[in-house]
C-alpha cells in the first residue's frame, strides 16, 4: 500500500508502475473515490465539531427555553452526523479496497517485459551437467531407490499427492538441518510460525486480493499459508519498533499450501509444481531508506546463490522482468537451478524487496534517532525449498549405477556419501 499523498502528488508514477507490471488500475477512479472519501470526512468532522461544541453549551444554559432550543440544534446534527457516516461506509470500502490495489513503483533497473520468459540472465554458475551413460529422470531415480511413492500419495492426497521416504525423507531433512547452520551462521534468528494465519496477513503481504485463487482457507476464514514471509512479516505488525533494533533478520521454517490454481497440465509429474512443501525463508525488516533496502536485496540472494553454490548445484540468476513483478514488489531476482532431464533452469528462490508497501499494511514502524516515526521497509527471499531442491539435486549428482552421489555439505546429516539399494 502507498500513501494517498503520495498517490496524489505522483499519478503519473502510478500510471507507469501499473503498465510496466501489466496491471489493470485506473488511478483516475482512486482519486475521484479519494475526493469522495476526503468530502464526507471533512463534514462529517465539522459536525462532529458543531456538536461538541453544543454538547458544551447544554450544561451552562440556565434559560429552559435556550436550553431546549438547544438540546433540539443537537439532536438535528445527531441525525445528521449518522446519515453521513452511514454514508461513508460504501465510500469508504470503496476507497480502501481501490487502494489495496495500487501498484507499487518498480526499480528503475528493472526491464520491460510481459512474463518470466521475458527475464533477464544477469549470472550462471557452474557448468551444465553432462552425463557418459543414459541419465534418468529424478522420478525415476528416486522409485527405483524407494525414496518417493507418488502413486499411495495420489491415493491419499489426490492430484500432485506424494510420500517422501526413506532416504528422500532423510535428504529431505539434511537439507533443513544445513540450511539452518549455514543460514544461521549470517545472524539470523530462527523462527517457526503459525501456518494458519487471519487473512489480513495475507492482505499485509499483498496476497490477498491478487492471489485469492492460490490459496487455501479454512471454513471459519482463516488461510494456510503459502510461504513463511505472511506470518513472519506479520509478527511486528501493529508495532513501533526502535533503529537500534533494525535490522530484524529472521529465518522462518514452514509448511506451505499452494492450490497451483491455473496450472492445470504443468509439471504434473515429479516434485516440480505441489500442493504442499516445507520452504525456509529469509525475511527482514530494516529501516526506511532506499539504500539499505538495495543492500539487503542484493545480500539475501547471494545468501541462497551461496547455499545453492556450496551444493554444486548448477544454476543461474535472472532480474524480473516487470510483467513478472507482484503489485508490492519493487525488484525481484530469481534464482533457476539446471534440470539434466528438462535441459532447462528451474526457479528454486525469489528475492524481493518492498520499501514501505507492506508495512504500511501492516502497520510496522520505527522510530528513528532524530525521533521520528517511520514506517520500516521489508524483504524476504527464500532460503530454500524442498522437496523442489530435490529435482536438481537428484538428476544432476545421479551415477551410472542408479545411485545418488550425496553433496559433501550434507553427508555428517546422512551419514553417508552416496544413496543406493
Amino acid at each position: 500500500m502507498l500513501d494517498i499523498k503520495f498517490i496524489r502528488e505522483n499519478k503519473d508514477l502510478i500510471d507507469m508502475a501499473a503498465k510496466k507490471k501489466h496491471i489493470n488500475f485506473d488511478v483516475e477512479k482512486l482519486i475521484l473515490a479519494d475526493d469522495k472519501r476526503r468530502d464526507i470526512v471533512g463534514k462529517i468532522d465539522a459536525l462532529r465539531a458543531e456538536q461538541n461544541i453544543l454538547s458544551d453549551k447544554i450544561p451552562l444554559i440556565t434559560d429552559s427555553a435556550e436550553r431546549n432550543t438547544v438540546v433540539e440544534q443537537s439532536k438535528e446534527i445527531k441525525a445528521k452526523l449518522q446519515a453521513l457516516e452511514d454514508s461513508s461506509k460504501e465510500i469508504i470500502k470503496e476507497w480502501k479496497l481501490l487502494m489495496l490495489q495500487v501498484p507499487n513503483i518498480p526499480d528503475m533497473s528493472v526491464p520491460d517485459g510481459d512474463s518470466d520468459a521475458d527475464n533477464q540472465e544477469i549470472k550462471a554458475w557452474g557448468e551444465k551437467t553432462k552425463f557418459d551413460f543414459e541419465p534418468k529422470s529424478h522420478v525415476d531415480i528416486m522409485q527405483n531407490l524407494d525414496m518417493v511413492d507418488f502413486e499411495r500419495g495420489a491415493k491419499v492426497h489426490g492430484f500432485r499427492g506424494y510420500y517422501l521416504k526413506n532416504d528422500g525423507a532423510r535428504l529431505s531433512w539434511a537439507i533443513w538441518n544445513y540450511a539452518n547452520e549455514f543460514f544461521g551462521a549470517k545472524g539470523f534468528i530462527p523462527i517457526l510460525p503459525p501456518a494458519i494465519v487471519k487473512k489480513e496477513n495475507l492482505y499485509g503481504t499483498g496476497h490477498l486480493p491478487n492471489d485469492a485463487e492460490d490459496v487455501y482457507n479454512t471454513q471459519d476464514e482463516d488461510y494456510l499459508i503459502g510461504t513463511a514471509e505472511v506470518p513472519v512479516t506479520g509478527y511486528h505488525s501493529g508495532e513501533v519498533l526502535s533503529q537500534a533494533e533494525l535490522p530484524k533478520k529472521y529465518l522462518g521454517f514452514s509448511p506451505c499450501f499452494r492450490r497451483e490454481a491455473g496450472s492445470y497440465g504443468k509439471d504434473t509429474k515429479g516434485l516440480i509444481r505441489v500442493h504442499e512443501f516445507y520452504k525456509v525463508e529469509q525475511v527482514i525488516l530494516c529501516e526506511a531508506s532506499h539504500q539499505e533496502s538495495v543492500k539487503w536485496h542484493e545480500w539475501i540472494n547471494r545468501n541462497t546463490e551461496e547455499f545453492i553454490e556450496s551444493l554444486g548445484i548448477p544454476y543461474h540468476t535472472v532480474i524480473n522482468c516487470g510483467g513478472d513483478l507482484g503489485q508490492g514488489q519493487v525488484k525481484k531476482y530469481d534464482i533457476e537451478l539446471w534440470v539434466p532431464m528438462e535441459e532447462k533452469y528451474r526457479e528454486i528462490s525469489s528475492a524481493s524487496y518492498f520499501h514501505d508497501f507492506q508495512a504500511r499494511r501492516f502497520n510496522i514502524r520505527y522510530k528513528n534517532n532524530e525521533g521520528k516515526v517511520e514506517y520500516i521497509h521489508t524483504l524476504n527471499s527464500t532460503a530454500i525449498p524442498t522437496p523442489r531442491i530435490l529435482v536438481s539435486l537428484v538428476e544432476n549428482f545421479q551415477q551410472a549405477d542408479g545411485s545418488i552421489k550425496i553433496p559433501e555439505p550434507l553427508r555428517k546429516y546422512m551419514n553417508k556419501d552416496t544413496i543406493s539399494l
